[in-house]
């Protein structure tokens, strides 16, 4: 019995251990598994953002500006919804959201200039996840710097200063004009120069390898004396006369204007910067041909006149713009543009009227303008103009153009030559209409005529003068008689 007593009080024994073993084991599992969730948590390490990047907008983009962000850190974003307005090489075109998700951080704030193409600008992070604990990617490492060389315990020891140079000069100097510049300007001694010109002559060059050669002054060490003589005042330098070149060019300030020799800075726009490489690519690449002719303007200016009784109000640049797509539609050989590859035929008649804004000329497009009245195509232009001065035109709205028209004929300006916009072919530059006396070939008699000038600018390369006179006699025919556009 006391046997069968001690088995049982042991068997409650390793009971009660082995509960507290497996107590323990639990807790510690348990703890482990917190542990596990926690450093795995969004919490800890953050959560993974949606990325909003610099886009490219217009083809001929490579940076932009912000301008204004449309959606607020913490605000649900839907895929298409408008994110911001950034400002392009063309105009300032509205960014919109390729993802679901929400506005976590904005990298980039408004008014940052210059973003390139790719710039990280914003994050967002998807539906359901904690936007504040937005994980934030480390800045991009700049380039490493290369090793810098090991320096020596030794101490440097700095040259010796090259003793001055002997005078090799004797007898008459002899100095150009050059030469005698650089040694009044500098106060050199010309008879420390080596001459290598002929008989004699101190060159330019000689100057300058005197120049290179002497030794720089130092200032003279302070000597302790009783009494420093006092200092003889110089004579104030003498203005040069009106009229003479100075000795030294002035030194340009920025940020003060007015003054002899200073300048302002005025920072361009991306538009700006884009106009000058693209008139600079255009001039410098592409074989610019002109050919000039005067239109009689009479039948349009009473058509305009009659259509007015009608309350329809068109301009006279309505009808030159339908008469160069007519004109395009009849010689379709004009309606083409120059790749890398050489000519590309257009099967679209889409014609760029240039625009000035604030920020400076843009073309908008009229497109398909062959096959539209001159009603439809005024209103088109009204609106486009509108649009390109607000700065809220489309990327669609001034890309793909095949012919471009510039009138300023509003400014009072006779006839004017353009730049050719590439890769299009031609441009057409319209002056102001006048009046002029002209003999009539049908009576012989005097008659007032009102002329207007057009310059067409063409590329050699695709347009010769053969064609280009074909083209612009055609369009000459077509302005005069606008009956004629509609049977077109």
């Amino acid at each position: 019995m006391a046997a069968s007593l001690r088995l049982g009080r042991q068997g409650i024994l390793f009971g009660l251990r082995l509960s507290h073993s497996k107590k323990c084991l639990w807790t510690t599992h348990s703890w482990q598994e917190h542990a596990r969730h926690f450093f795995q948590s969004p919490c800890f390490l953050g959560v993974a953002p949606l990325k909003v990047q610099m886009p490219a907008l217009s083809p001929t983009m490579e940076e932009g500006n912000i301008v204004k962000w449309l959606k607020k850190e913490g605000e649900a974003v839907a895929v298409g919804d408008a994110l911001c307005e950034i400002e392009t090489d063309k105009a300032v075109v509205t960014m919109e959201s390729s993802d679901d998700g929400i506005m976590a951080k904005i990298l980039m704030e408004e008014g940052s200039r210059s973003v390139k193409l790719g710039t990280l600008i914003a994050l967002m992070v998807e539906e359901g996840q904690e936007w504040k604990q937005v994980e934030i990617p480390p800045p991009e490492a700049a380039a490493p710097s290369p090793p810098a060389a090991p320096i020596s315990a030794a101490p440097v020891v700095a040259p010796a200063a090259p003793p001055p140079p002997k005078p090799a000069t004797s007898g008459p100097l002899r100095l150009s004009p050059a030469a005698r510049h650089i040694l009044n300007t500098h106060g050199l001694d010309p008879k420390l120069a080596s001459a290598t010109g002929p008989r004699g002559l101190i060159t330019k060059e000689d100057v300058l390898n005197l120049l290179k050669k002497s030794p720089a002054p130092k200032p003279a060490p302070a000597m302790a004396a009783p009494a420093a003589p006092s200092p003889v005042p110089t004579p104030a330098a003498v203005p040069p006369p009106p009229g003479s070149r100075p000795n030294i060019p002035p030194l340009s300030v920025p940020g003060k204007p007015g003054a002899p020799g200073t300048f302002t800075e005025i920072p361009a726009s991306n538009v700006r910067r884009v106009i000058a490489q693209r008139l600079t690519q255009s001039k410098s690449t592409i074989p610019h041909a002109y050919a000039t002719v005067d239109c009689d303007m009479g039948a349009v200016m009473q058509l305009r006149k009659d259509l007015a009784k009608e309350q329809i109000k068109v301009s006279v640049n309505d009808f030159i713009i339908k008469a160069a797509a007519v004109t395009l539609k009849e010689i379709p050989e004009v309606n083409v543009t120059w790749s890398g590859d050489g000519p590309r035929a257009l099967d679209s008649i889409h014609i760029s009227i240039a625009v000035a804004t604030e920020k400076g000329l843009i073309t908008p497009i009229i497109r398909d303008a062959a096959d539209k009245g001159v009603q439809e195509i005024s209103a088109n232009a009204k609106a486009l103009a509108q649009k390109a001065r607000e700065g809220k035109l489309l990327p669609e709205e001034y890309q793909g153009g095949s012919f471009s028209i510039s009138n300023l004929g509003m400014f009072g300006i006779s006839g004017f030559s353009a730049v050719i916009n590439p890769p299009q072919a031609c441009i057409l530059a319209v002056g102001t209409s006048r009046a002029e006396l002209r003999l009539s070939e049908d009576n012989q008699t005097l008659r007032t005529q009102q002329l207007m000038t057009l310059t067409l600018s063409s590329d050699g390369r695709l347009v010769d003068d053969e064609l280009a006179s074909r083209f612009l006699d055609k369009f000459r025919a077509n302005l005069e008689r606008p009956q004629r556009m509609a049977l077109a």
